[in-house]
């Protein structure tokens, strides 16, 4: 049996930086749909056993434009002290679907495809499941992240505004570099980025 991916989609943020008029950046639209729905989509027509999405800030508008679409959606609390938590809630959900490795994405990046997902899941599983697959940019760390299972008990213990990078770097597993250009560094924190990637920014709250 080939190791199997789980894809959790982080999409709880607060968007501080859009502004206080900048709209949510989730809701900005990209090939005519919201950026949350078209993320979801591109993970959905991955390789991938499931889709979790964590949700947090405005989450009747993030649920809204997911209701038709068949990925478990979770609600992280505690969304406000930072993405650890979001990671922690949706890995423990991922991690309970039976699979070997978890991979993380973030919901704010136009640039990934579904042949993105699918080149570090064959990765993961050229790696037998034992290797934190990463994606690359010109050499560059980015997004997404697969974390095995082994790094389970790692990720909960995870506090405060961080990701995955410290416990990448000092976990003591092997890292694949997968290079998928630009894609793995493009995120939309601004009106302005989001307009720079080609979408239009969600009307004004």
């Amino acid at each position: 049996m080939q190791p199997k991916v789980a894809i959790v989609l982080l999409a709880a943020g607060m968007a501080t930086r859009m502004g206080s008029n900048g709209g949510h950046k989730l809701l900005a639209a990209f090939d005519g749909m919201p950026l949350v729905r078209r993320s979801a989509l591109i993970a959905m027509g991955s390789d991938a056993a499931s889709v979790t999405v964590v949700v947090g800030h405005r989450q009747d508008d993030i649920r809204k434009v997911l209701v038709d679409l068949p990925v478990t959606i979770i609600a992280n609390p505690a969304y406000k002290s930072g993405m650890a938590s979001s990671l922690t809630t949706g890995f423990a959900a991922a991690a309970a679907d039976d699979t070997e490795g978890v991979l993380v994405m973030l919901a704010d990046m136009p640039g990934m495809t579904t042949d993105d997902l699918n080149r570090m899941i064959t990765a993961f599983r050229d790696a037998n499941g034992a290797s934190i697959v990463r994606a690359v940019s010109q050499g560059k760390r980015g997004n997404p992240v697969i974390l095995p299972r082994s790094l389970n008990d790692a990720v909960l213990r995870l506090e405060g505004d961080v990701g995955a990078r410290h416990l990448i770097e000092t976990s003591g597993l092997a890292v694949t570099d997968v290079e998928i250009g630009d894609a793995a560094q493009i995120d939309v924190d601004t009106p302005e980025a989001i307009i720079a990637a080609g979408g239009t920014p969600a009307g004004t709250v």
